[in-house]
């Protein structure tokens, strides 16, 4: 698989990643190991967790994982810390709180490093500098090899980047933010992208299949065996089950069918290929998903595609993004 560099840094990560989100809970030991081997043996290396995922059993099941089955130093861990399971504050960012969820991490996974450590969402209730005081100590003391951000918005990824490289004293380039981004998800286009491209970091997208949406599995229905069906998973599906997806999806299958390839790979294939992007997260629950979306590698869509797809998709971006000048 194709290796790319992560953001402007020298990580090189594979340019599809395995995300682990139901690892431990709808995925079983088993079946998270059967896609851990199909992903080495294809020559990916990212493989995406959180200390939430599971409530941790995500992280333990990889550590169990690379200790018996995948080299280490043959994938690049990332994980996250800051999402916290309490209702009165979903997010700590606090320098405290994440160097701990920290550690806890790597004794859950079972290394002294990850090679990507992320701030799972911005905390309004914590200063800036110091969530990313927590980045420059975890890289300076070798519990982090790189570090990036996750869910942050346009100003909240713009301020820590240029915090990052315009503060005083060596300072931790953020290597990566990790986003939704799929062709039901282009929101970050608006102000994220811009930003993460001016300031060399890397895009991570999440969900780039829709939340399993953009496969066409749901044009008939919900399937007993998918997200959708789940009792965890079935709100997180649901928000994209509306007419103005379906519209997308259906040229999604009309796409596939000219070019006679599934809509999956149509839709990884388009987000694979955005500015900015460096690997998709692909969260697989079987061996047999992730080699049809492992199977996108040698595919690169036409250009009449790729403008097609664009335009049925498109996000209504006005003012202040464009049109300002005809006021």
């Amino acid at each position: 698989m194709e290796q790319r560099h992560l953001g402007r840094t020298g990580l090189r990560v594979s340019r599809i990643g395995l995300g682990t989100l139901t690892w431990g809970r709808d995925t079983e030991e088993h079946e998270a190991a059967d896609l851990l081997k199909a992903f080495w043996e294809a020559g990916g290396t990212l493989v995406d967790t959180a200390d939430v995922y599971g409530d941790g059993e995500s992280e333990y099941l990889l550590g169990r994982l690379i200790e018996g089955l995948v080299p280490r130093r043959d994938l690049v861990i990332a994980t996250k810390a800051g999402s916290v399971p309490d209702p009165e504050r979903r997010f700590d960012g606090s320098r405290g709180h994440l160097l701990s969820a920290l550690d806890a991490s790597l004794t859950r996974l079972g290394t002294d490093h990850v090679d990507l450590w992320q701030v799972h969402a911005y905390d309004p209730a914590t200063p800036l500098d110091e969530t990313l005081q927590a980045l420059d100590i975890a890289v300076s003391s070798g519990r982090a090899r790189y570090a990036g951000v996750s869910n942050f918005c346009g100003w909240q990824l713009a301020k820590a980047g240029t915090w990052q490289l315009a503060a005083p004293g060596a300072r931790t380039r953020l290597a990566s933010t990790q986003m939704e981004y799929s062709l039901l998800q282009r929101g970050v286009e608006r102000e994220v992208l811009p930003a993460a491209l001016d300031l060399g970091i890397g895009l991570l997208p999440s969900s780039p299949l829709g939340r399993g949406v953009l496969t066409g599995k749901y044009r008939s229905g919900t399937p007993t065996d998918s997200r959708g069906g789940s009792e965890h998973m079935a709100p997180f599906v649901e928000p994209y089950l509306d007419d103005t997806a379906a519209h997308i999806v259906d040229a999604v299958a009309i796409a596939a069918d000219g070019l006679a390839v599934t809509p999956l790979q149509v839709a990884l294939a388009w987000v694979r290929d955005r500015p900015g992007v460096a690997a998709p997260i692909v969260g697989a629950r079987t061996a047999q998903q992730l080699t049809a979306a492992l199977s996108v590698e040698t595919l690169s869509l036409p250009d009449e595609i790729c403008q097609a797809l664009d335009d049925v998709s498109a996000p209504l971006h006005r003012y202040p993004d464009q049109d300002w000048s005809t006021l």
